[in-house]
């Protein structure tokens, strides 16, 4: 990760060592930290951090799974044991505020982790990137995605599960671009097909899979960009486009990613 990191990421270890205490904590996540097509996502977030000189750190190493994927596979044991084991680490550097790419992390994070003693204020990176538009920090207006359609994928764990609606919607429109809905959206969105476990086994047998269906109702948009805020649906919408040959023609693109290439 580093070939591609033109600056050096501050640790927690490192800042509290001199210390300094982040504004914010970036929670990277699995996917983000292994995922090759969401390491880029991280990256890009990275970037824009830097670039507007947020004070920010990650856990580096001291970061494991929230235990999202656990619980939901129905293993309690495994999600408490990894659960207690971050509780103990981010509580030991006193994280106040969370911010994570990840709406599985965002969740797990945010209203799971309290019963087990960890209490912070987690917020997803739209939400985070959002403000920071809205204050005037991060510019984008203009640019290579000035009148372009652009649709949005609700993730469950952003949407239906937290409510998160309008914050990622607003970014696309600070991008200049046209946002166009698919026909189920936001309270009655679709989900990706790799929730609840599913992300780590074959479907089970069926007239379509669920990602095939999701990405029929992005390419009726008429959107060669289908954005999405979160690394499941990243790679299950990926995989539809490369299912329809449309590989040249549409893209599959995260929040972050459309603004960078902007700024």
């Amino acid at each position: 990760m580093s070939e591609t990191m033109p600056f050096s990421v501050p640790a927690m270890a490192d800042l509290m060592a001199q210390n300094k205490e982040p504004e914010i904590l970036f929670w990277v996540g699995c996917a983000g930290s292994f995922d090759d097509r969401y390491k880029k996502v991280t990256i890009a977030f990275a970037k824009i951090l830097n670039q507007l000189n947020i004070n920010y750190a990650v856990l580096g190493t001291e970061e494991s799974c929230t235990g999202d994927p656990a619980r939901r596979a129905g293993n309690e044991f495994t999600f408490q044991m990894l659960a207690m084991q971050n509780i103990e680490v981010l509580n030991g550097y006193g994280v106040k505020k969370i911010v994570t790419a990840c709406p599985h992390c965002f969740n797990t994070l945010k209203n799971e982790y309290p019963e087990l003693g960890g209490n912070y204020e987690v917020i997803h990176h739209s939400q985070y990137l959002q403000q920071l538009i809205s204050e005037g920090k991060l510019k984008v207006k203009g640019g290579e995605f000035k009148g372009q359609k652009i649709t949005f994928h609700d993730s469950c764990y952003l949407g239906r599960a937290n409510e998160v609606y309008e914050a990622p919607r607003e970014v696309i429109r600070a991008l200049d671009a046209e946002l166009v809905e698919m026909k189920r959206c936001k309270s009655k969105g679709l989900c990706c097909g790799a929730g609840g476990g599913q992300m780590f086994k074959e479907p089970e047998a069926g007239k379509k899979d669920v990602n095939i269906e999701r990405i029929e109702e992005a390419l009726e948009t008429g959107a060669k960009t289908v954005a999405v805020g979160c690394p499941f649906c990243m790679t299950m919408m990926s995989d539809g486009v490369k299912n329809k040959e449309k590989e040249t023609d549409v893209k599959v693109y995260d929040l972050a990613e459309l603004l960078l290439q902007q700024m």
